[in-house]
């Protein structure tokens, strides 16, 4: 790898693995795209392009400028998102993933790191230690696009020797960009409310059971994978990540440790029929075996970091 364009770098884990990335490779080695300006100035140490991935031209335009020889491809429509707009998110899912294949495969790419989600299970999928090979059937465009974008990582693979990475991702949790529209924000969300006003209102129910990771991991799993060697991978479309596992209950009990008087309501939106059909834990053997792959967060220790970050972010006087 020699330089990395990373699209919807401006997500809430394009942002964070920008930094690791810049660490690791240099900034100079690393563009970043995204289809908002970067108003805020979120990575400033890069080359960055304002990019829409549906517009194949302007992909191609970007890699052949920057001599790109590797895509992290995050641009995407999110769960929650998704289903309020499904034309959408099959637009950006699928058609600004086939945009990054033809690019990739045109100029002859190295790799490619397409994410994929829990959401390619379903309402026949195992809920407990979902297997890494099952049956995929889910019930959301989302996780539809996810499990065609699986396929196409196989189906290029094998026709073409494209060699294509991903990671089924849990919910992922992080205070220094706010996600996009999933189903798991909540898990965000709780934390700046714990701290503003003490209570929150929960869009799922009190029994709904996620994976969950905290960003340290999301990014260190990304580096490791992008990192393996190629004839190590059993898998291209999507491994199984594990790190943790909660209900809302048990994250808001662990925030009355340090806020006793913290309290948690729970009206179920649309949200919660999304999360009712996702596994609450995954086999993530086949990570561990072939890329050694092993969390290091836990519910406790990502409990505590968030409540001292977000406290920071928000300027309150916070002590633990």
């Amino acid at each position: 790898m020699k330089k990395i364009l990373v699209t919807g770098a401006l997500g809430q884990i394009g942002t964070e693995l920008t930094l690791e990335f810049n660490r690791r490779y240099g900034a100079e080695n690393v563009i970043v795209s995204d289809v908002n300006n970067d108003v805020h100035g979120m990575v400033p140490d890069n080359a960055f392009e304002r990019l829409d991935v549906t517009d194949v031209h302007a992909l191609e335009r970007v890699v052949k400028r920057h001599e790109v020889d590797t895509i992290v491809h995050l641009a995407a429509i999110l769960s929650a998102r998704g289903e309020q707009n499904p034309d959408l998110a099959w637009k950006i899912n699928i058609d600004g993933l086939l945009n990054v294949i033809r690019v990739a495969m045109a100029q002859r790419l190295d790799r490619l790191m397409v994410p994929s989600s829990i959401a390619v299970f379903g309402p026949t999928s195992v809920l407990y230690n979902a297997p890494q090979e099952t049956i995929l059937k889910p019930n959301t465009m989302y996780g539809v696009t996810k499990v065609v974008g699986e396929m196409l990582a196989d189906y290029y693979w094998k026709k073409n020797g494209l060699d294509m990475r991903g990671i089924r991702y849990p919910g992922i949790i992080s205070y220094k960009t706010m996600p996009g529209g999933g189903t798991t924000d909540y898990a965000v969300e709780i934390f700046y409310e714990a701290l503003k006003s003490g209570s929150y209102v929960c869009p799922l129910s009190p029994e709904s059971c996620l994976p969950m990771m905290y960003m340290p991991d999301c990014v260190r799993a990304t580096v490791e994978l992008l990192e393996a060697p190629t004839d190590a991978l059993k898998y291209h479309g999507g491994y199984n990540l594990g790190a943790m596992s909660f209900t809302p209950e048990e994250l808001a009990a662990e925030i009355r440790r340090y806020i006793p008087s913290f309290t948690i309501d729970y009206k179920p939106d649309f949200r919660r029929e999304i999360a009712k059909y996702w596994p609450a834990s995954v086999d993530d053997s086949a990570a561990r075996a072939n890329w050694g792959w092993a969390p290091k967060w836990g519910l406790e220790e990502m409990t505590r970091d968030m409540l001292v970050n977000v406290a920071e972010k928000l300027g309150l006087d916070f002590n633990i």
